[in-house]
């Protein structure tokens, strides 16, 4: 590869990454959904960071372009321009479309089988390696021969 060509190649990729850098991520808020009062959108923001689109299921319905997250984008900030609080929103949502659409659900009873599964089952992940090493080094210790092992032993050897 010649000098030029290489310099060539290292300006595209560097343009490439400069142009991944500046774009940033790209939400799905569509320019006539966004809230002239800056304070306002900023909450709408944070409030549908935290919402699942029920329609990807592994979005916020910050960035999801289905329908239905587009419509939940403008129900919270409809309920923003209304006056509720965040939680008063939050608790809204939840009413209507059940607790799934939270992205990180609530600490609650109900929930404590999705909190602590995880830090439950690494436990015990642990606690059976724990198990099996001791096992294992209590197999591998030899045991003592008996009398007839050592007379065995000491035929074979010559000794005997």
């Amino acid at each position: 590869m010649t000098m030029s060509l290489r310099r060539s190649f290292v300006a595209v990729l560097l343009s490439c990454a400069i142009g991944l850098v500046a774009v940033g991520p790209a939400g799905a808020v569509q320019p006539d959904e966004i809230l002239q009062d800056q304070a306002l959108e900023a909450r709408a923001r944070a409030l549908s960071a935290g919402l699942r689109c029920l329609v990807c299921q592994n979005q916020s319905i910050d960035d999801s372009d289905a329908p239905l997250a587009k419509d939940l984008r403008v129900l919270v900030r409809e309920r923003l321009k209304a006056g509720d609080s965040d939680a008063e929103i939050i608790d809204f949502v939840v009413a209507r479309y059940g607790e799934f659409v939270l992205l990180k659900p609530r600490f609650t009873p109900h929930n404590w089988l999705l909190w602590f599964a995880t830090p439950l089952a690494l436990l015990m992940a642990f606690a059976g390696i724990v198990i099996a090493y001791r096992r294992r080094a209590v197999a591998e210790k030899p045991k003592p021969l008996t009398a007839n092992e050592k007379r065995r032993l000491k035929r074979i050897m010559g000794e005997g």
